[in-house]
């Protein structure tokens, strides 16, 4: 069998930053062992599926199936933009495990509506938990928890920015898919940055995150209180995500994304 298959990078205009993202579109849907051994294969943060015959849409990373992705999302869209008979202003809907997600093409972005997450703000976390994200307890000026993720905020870009886990200490702490770090952003181009951790799934630190961008959205406007933001993950990589508060516990998230490789996959 002979597959199509791309690498995309989301959440920017410029080949090699940004979070990659594999692409893999079919007539109809792949078995899951297969999807797996493909995510696996591509060894990137996700890799996504789309079947056309439903749009029915999943993500995988190398390691695990995961809910919700952002990325995978953009970068399907992108490629359906680029090689499928998607017009300009096309409404997309892709059914997921995060219930039916809409997402329309635009000329410089492309914009999805995805859940908003609730923020659980009576999470304390570990001392180990601290430990191994070499923060200590007054660092931390709140923290919370939302869709399996820590959220933990801090005052000082720096100490986000210097930040250098110790990922299998991590990993040993229970309850988590991730832990994401933010601070307010030191530029007039972002309201907040973030970092993500998350070796639970096999992804010591995400590059650009979509899906923790619906927590950091509604955290960081009801702090700011703002509807319209823009957040910028500042991994070695580097993304930004505009933010729209959309109401009825949905968020817009928009975003660019740039095609580095195209080719067949034999198996």
């Amino acid at each position: 069998m002979e597959l199509s298959i791309y690498q995309v990078d989301a959440f920017t205009s410029q080949p090699f930053k940004g979070n990659p993202a594999g692409v893999c579109i079919t007539k109809t849907a792949l078995d899951d062992d297969l999807m797996l051994a493909i995510a696996a294969e591509m060894a990137l943060p996700e890799t996504a599926f789309l079947a056309l015959d439903d749009f029915n849409l999943r993500w995988f990373t190398p390691t695990v199936e995961v809910k919700l992705c952002g990325h995978g999302t953009l970068a399907v869209a992108h490629i359906l933009k680029q090689h499928y008979d998607v017009t300009q202003g096309q409404q997309l809907v892709f059914h997921t495990l995060s219930g039916e997600l809409v997402v329309t093409i635009n000329t410089n972005s492309i914009d999805m509506n995805f859940p908003a997450a609730h923020i659980d703000s009576t999470f304390i976390p570990t001392p180990a938990l601290l430990t191994h994200l070499g923060l200590t307890t007054d660092q931390v000026l709140s923290s919370h928890f939302f869709n399996g993720k820590a959220l933990i905020e801090i005052a000082n870009e720096a100490d986000l920015l210097a930040l250098a886990p110790n990922f299998d200490g991590l990993n040993s702490v229970g309850g988590l898919s991730a832990v994401v770090v933010t601070s307010p952003s030191t530029t007039n181009t972002a309201d907040f940055i973030s970092r993500h951790f998350g070796p639970w799934v096999g992804i010591n630190e995400d590059p650009v995150t979509g899906a923790a961008h619906c927590g950091l959205a509604v955290f960081w406007g009801n702090k700011l209180n703002k509807t319209r933001l823009t957040g910028y993950q500042a991994s070695s990589r580097g993304g930004e995500v505009k933010i729209e508060l959309l109401g009825n516990h949905r968020v817009m998230l928009s975003g660019q994304a740039v095609t580095v490789l195209k080719g067949t996959m034999l198996i």
